[in-house]
């Protein structure tokens, strides 16, 4: 054999060397990130169930806010006022009624 050949043979045996060096290297991180998977998914699923519930909470205060705003502008109309002031009137006699109620009973 000549050097040339010798220097073949060399760079063949280092080159698959270090291949398989890579490829047991690379099974190792895909087995530990395989083991590793379960748990990272419930952690993303944790973290999109809280943010579905976050959501969730701001589009129900949007709305009460956006029927706040809506009651305060229906209290605008003078009509609707006064009925509003009879209503709150009847239902402040209707708690002293029962207050009375309570205090024979």
């Amino acid at each position: 054999m000549t050097n040339s050949d010798y220097l073949l043979k060399a760079a063949i045996k280092k080159v698959t060397e270090k291949l398989n060096e890579i490829v047991v290297e690379k099974i190792e991180e895909a087995t530990n990130i395989a083991q590793d998977a379960p748990e990272i998914i419930k952690k993303e699923f944790d973290t999109l169930r809280e943010a579905i519930i976050e959501e969730a909470a701001r589009m129900e205060n949007e709305m009460s806010t956006k029927k706040n705003t809506d009651n305060a502008e229906s209290y605008r109309d003078p009509n609707l006022s006064e009925v509003l002031k009879e209503i709150q009137e009847i239902e402040e006699k209707i708690e002293q009624f029962n207050k009375k109620m309570n205090n024979y009973i």
